[in-house]
């Protein structure tokens, strides 16, 4: 894959090779390429998409989060979940459960899977994740943060992160106490998304708190929320002091993002947009890897969302989703988007 490489200078240009968000980030012992993360987002970031985004230069991907229950686990969609071949290292698994004893039944059986890191999720704001007082709900019970954190770090020879908010709702921010819990019982590096499960993903992240936190322990601190750019990471490293930063929802449609943040903290320009000509050979590639990860069935329904993200902003694109969402094969899709970027390729 090739991204357009000419750049347009918007400071005058420094070689940036040192900034921190560029050098390697020892997590647990287990050493990260760079500082630059795709946050786990269910149904978005599998297998492939981890792939993909770390071909663009992420150093690092969590997978989507896996429900603590054995029960699930031969589920076929929790089989894709915990799917890690040809994977870059270290391999993060997300899981998530308010039960201790099967979150450390959760995190033992992702390590015999391949993972060398657990990553528990406590920041989810879905109403099917926190009726079950999971994701961001048990921000709620300190106690039963702590208990859950004690055993999986008890359960697993291997470092465990935490993924979370900073609280469960405004006015009742929590986040520098769980911090602070969370160092004690041994967690490796702590993300936190600048929102509590009240805002959701309205308004904007508030990244004051998440400094707070970081002047607060001596452990990694992520920052997670509305990084949609290079000169946004830049900015919420500044703002936060953080030791990485972690794009999720800026990374649908756009996995190069991280091909563009590492070129803007590297020198200190703004690499141009792709081409229609050169994201539509990113979105064939990417469609190849899911159906060959999926196979035909999945593989077309799954990768549907992915070609709305791609072709957003594109003339006509609308017309184009609603006729393609009808397609039912991925030889039809595929083909498909394949005519619809060619012919835009043609018309720029």
């Amino acid at each position: 894959m090739s991204i357009n490489t000419s750049a347009t200078a918007v400071s005058p240009a420094k070689n940036h090779d040192h900034h921190p968000l560029l050098q390697p980030l020892i997590i647990g012992g287990l050493t990260i390429e760079n500082r630059l993360m795709v946050a786990p987002m269910a149904g978005v970031t599998d297998n492939p998409f981890r792939k993909l985004c770390k071909s663009f230069g992420a150093g690092h991907a969590v997978s989507e989060m896996i429900i603590a229950d054995t029960a699930l686990y031969a589920r076929k969609k929790s089989l894709y979940r915990a799917n890690f071949d040809g994977e870059i290292a270290p391999i993060s698994a997300q899981i998530a459960g308010a039960d201790p004893d099967k979150l450390a039944e959760a995190a033992r059986y992702q390590i015999d899977n391949g993972a060398q890191i657990i990553d528990i999720n406590m920041g989810c704001p879905a109403k099917k994740v926190c009726r079950k007082l999971a994701g961001s709900a048990l921000l709620q019970d300190e106690d039963l943060v702590a208990r859950l954190l004690d055993t999986a770090v008890n359960a697993v020879d291997a470092p465990v992160t935490l993924k979370t908010r900073l609280g469960y709702e405004n006015g009742r921010e929590n986040i520098l106490r769980v911090a602070r819990r969370a160092e004690q019982a041994g967690i490796a590096a702590i993300a936190i998304h600048g929102r509590t499960r009240e805002d959701m993903y309205n308004g904007e992240a508030r990244y004051e708190l998440i400094r707070e936190v970081k002047e607060s322990i001596s452990i990694p601190v992520i920052a997670n929320g509305d990084i949609d750019s290079a000169q946004k990471a830049q900015r919420v490293y500044e703002l936060t002091g953080c030791d990485a930063v972690m794009i999720g929802r800026a990374a649908q449609g756009q996995p190069w993002i991280f091909r563009d943040i590492e070129h803007f903290l590297r020198t200190g320009e703004t690499l141009a947009a792709p081409t229609v000509s050169e994201i539509k050979e990113i979105v064939l590639t990417h469609l190849q890897e899911l159906y060959g990860f999926y196979g035909e069935y999945s593989g077309c329904r799954i990768a549907r969302k992915h070609i709305a993200w791609y072709t957003t902003g594109i003339p006509n694109s609308n017309a184009f989703r609603q006729a393609m969402y009808s397609e039912e094969s991925t030889a039809g899709q595929f083909k498909a988007v394949e005519t619809f970027l060619t012919a835009h390729t043609h018309s720029q």
